[in-house]
């Protein structure tokens, strides 16, 4: 799931991701300037031609380069793409969707299926998950979903150092269970230790018992940061982290296959406002361009240059653009 590349010494990346934590780890401050771009594989679109559009996007990292690259794609293709990225919180970019303040961003479907259109149980297969997230969303909310989503599943994942993982055989989440019971320790978040979707549900999937297989004792709650700097130093042997974290790669971190599919899918999608797209059905085949080549290994690396090697969010974006042919 990660892409091997260069990267600093261990201690310079932790340094950088203490830093980080103390900042608030994971978020990138970013301002609504964007380098000019020349149009590449993305073409003007006559339809687009001056066209305002808003875009908006949550305030982390990943959500940031997202935005960024939404709002290149859009002046590339000659129209006057306004960037409203950085909001704060899942609910209010939506709710900035919803009401028409903006009028598009890309969003998760296991976010939109869970939080916004208040589902319990996540849809295991990824293309159905996006039809039935795009069906409803439309139908409740008119706001219309364009495919196909990017592969990339920035979900929940379990993560280890590389000597944890050769100490005990770990690939797969259901190797936990190989770990001594002493030894069988966490970090992880408040809210992934009270969700259905995070560890109660987690131990449940893969045979394990919080109390019991897992004492009460090995379950340290921290915030995101310090669960990454946490599992570095070896306070714990897993670490919940999600799967396209630029961090990872930055420590070398591995994450676990989850074999029996308990996380939800969470892949990216450009969302849009039905009345938007029925004005401007351009826009499906200009994010059509954009979204496949937006991998898991791709974000990683994506979100490490932001998080790890103090990157912007805008000029990430644009040259990943650049090297996919995408604009000049």
């Amino acid at each position: 799931m990660r892409r091997a590349r260069p990267q600093p010494a261990l201690s310079a990346a932790c340094a950088a991701l203490l830093a980080t934590a103390l900042a608030g780890c994971g978020l990138k401050p970013a301002s609504a300037f964007i380098p000019a771009v020349e149009p590449g594989g993305i073409r003007p679109i006559p339809g687009l031609a001056d066209v305002k559009l808003k875009v908006t996007s949550k305030e982390f990292t990943e959500q940031l380069i997202l935005g960024k690259i939404a709002v290149l794609a859009l002046t590339a293709a000659g129209a006057k793409a306004e960037d409203h990225t950085n909001v704060q919180g899942s609910v209010s970019a939506r709710r900035s969707l919803t009401v028409g303040d903006n009028d598009l961003m890309w969003e998760y479907t296991g976010t939109a299926w869970i939080t916004y259109l208040g589902q319990s149980d996540a849809v295991p297969d990824a293309t159905r998950q996006f039809e039935a997230v795009r069906d409803l969303d439309l139908k409740r909310n008119k706001i219309a979903w364009l495919s196909p989503p990017a592969p990339l599943n920035d979900t929940y994942a379990i993560a280890v150092t590389p000597a944890s993982q050769a100490k005990y055989g770990l690939k797969d989440l259901a190797d936990m269970a190989k770990v001594p019971v002493g030894q069988r320790t966490f970090c992880v978040e408040s809210e992934f230790f009270t969700r259905n979707d995070g560890m109660r549900g987690m131990f449940k999937t893969y045979g394990l018992e919080y109390g019991r297989s897992v004492p009460a004792g090995n379950v340290l709650q921290m915030s995101t940061g310090v669960v990454f700097s946490a599992l570095a130093q070896g306070r714990c042997t897993f670490g919940e982290v999600t799967s396209t974290d630029g961090r990872l790669p930055g420590l070398g971190l591995k994450v676990l296959e989850d074999g029996r599919k308990h996380f939800p899918i969470y892949n990216p999608a450009v969302s849009v406002r039905e009345p938007v797209l029925r004005a401007h059905p351009e826009l499906a085949g200009l994010f059509a361009k954009i979204s496949p080549k937006l991998t898991t290994p791709v974000m990683l690396e994506l979100n490490s240059k932001v998080d790890v090697d103090g990157g912007d969010p805008a000029f990430v974006a644009r040259d990943w653009m650049r090297r996919e042919g995408l604009v000049r």
